[in-house]
């Protein structure tokens, strides 16, 4: 019997070694999204060529970090608090990769990502933030979105999607739109990624070798790059309007992706207090068993074939 349970117990934590490293393995994985894939390969990941951050220390960070998420999670549920985060800035700028960041260890639930695509024939015709609103959260609840209603101050501006007098109504009505979001009780951060032209145009170039990168391309990704200066006097138009006491923004320095990412994770904690919810204690209830049941077996052809010997 001895044996038995010090088996069961050997086997059991070989199981949970094995759950560790499937996390860890998890945001290896995601760095395929970054790299190419023959960078991957070598024994420094590509991460010396990529990154003053080193790589361990990275790693130890983001973990420690995303475990603070955690907890800002359990925060927003008890307290019932609506948190609303923007992220924007150039195409290619990291802002997905930190959106991934923060929401891999969360509840899909509670933490919810909002990228709308271009506005229907009929959405055109409505009140400029009328589409954004069904999205805003309730109580309990995260809301990232990736691009926000600032497309007006910026794609739309810069290629012609809007007229004048649309975009100068939106300048007029952003601080008051967000000012009631805000007294509303909505928590409100605004992110803008800025990375460097050098920098873009090597991404852009690395998504156009790389397979797994080029449905990331759009016709509208490649006309922002001829549009730079453009799309450079937007933003700092953009900034310098609708930068409010109310709802500042918070500039992220992207050209270090890795960077980026634990500086806007770290920052974006420091702007909802929050404090470590005691759990209940968690304990497995005892498994029934009932002596008179049979497993039936299932038809070999219902399996997937395994070809992998791992």
């Amino acid at each position: 019997m001895s044996n038995n349970k010090t088996n069961d117990t050997s086997h059991y934590a070989h199981r949970l070694h094995l759950e560790m490293l499937d996390s860890f393995d998890e945001e290896l994985e995601m760095e395929v999204d970054d790299y190419p894939i023959n960078a991957l390969t070598t024994d420094a990941m590509g991460f010396d060529e990529q990154t003053d951050i080193d790589r361990h220390f990275y790693f130890n960070e983001l973990f420690r970090l995303q475990g603070e998420l955690v907890k800002l999670q359990d925060w927003v549920t008890h307290k019932k608090l609506k948190v609303v985060v923007l992220f924007e800035g150039r195409d290619a700028a990291g802002k997905g990769g930190v959106i991934k960041r923060i929401t891999q260890r969360l509840n899909p639930r509670i933490c919810t990502v909002v990228a709308l695509p271009a506005p229907s024939e009929r959405e055109r015709t409505q009140w400029y933030f009328q589409r954004y609103v069904p999205h805003l959260p309730a109580g309990g609840e995260i809301v990232l979105f990736d691009r926000s209603w600032y497309n007006r101050a910026g794609v739309e501006k810069v290629m012609g999607f809007c007229n004048t007098e649309e975009y100068e109504e939106f300048f007029r009505s952003v601080p008051e739109f967000e000012k009631m979001l805000i007294r509303s009780g909505i928590i409100l951060i605004k992110y803008w990624f800025s990375i460097s032209d050098g920098e873009q145009h090597v991404r852009f170039i690395r998504r156009i070798h790389d397979p797994l990168k080029q449905w990331k391309l759009s016709p509208m990704d490649l006309e922002s790059r001829r549009f730079w200066e453009q799309y450079t006097k937007a933003k700092e138009t953009m900034l310098e309007r609708t930068h409010i006491p109310e709802a500042p923004w918070w500039i992220i320095e992207a050209d270090d992706k890795k960077k980026a990412r634990l500086n806007c994770i770290r920052h974006f904690l420091s702007q909802v207090p929050y404090t470590k919810i005691e759990r209940e204690p968690v304990a497995l209830p005892p498994r029934l068993h009932n002596p008179d049941y049979l497993r039936r077996p299932l038809p070999g052809e219902m399996f997937v074939p395994d070809f992998y010997d791992l």
